[in-house]
């Protein structure tokens, strides 16, 4: 499941989606179209305290493990 954004080509908004499968045909929550595209997302990352903040801790198996590590 994720977390899109789309613009609708019908009424031209912006909807937030949250999609369970690659199979589900998001609809645009302002008029019910199913004529969407999906925008470029990005995200954000801020960290307080500057150069004094202490380093994320990394996995030990040196991979990814898609946070199931028990850190």
């Amino acid at each position: 499941m994720a977390l899109y954004e789309y613009k609708c080509r019908d009424c031209n908004k912006i909807s937030e989606i949250l999609v369970f499968s690659s199979d589900d045909i998001p609809e645009c929550k302002h008029c019910g179209s199913k004529n969407l595209d999906k925008m470029l997302s990005t995200f954000a990352v801020s960290m307080a305290g500057g150069s004094s903040s202490q380093p994320m801790p990394s996995c030990p198996s040196g991979g990814c493990c898609g946070g199931n590590c028990g850190i």
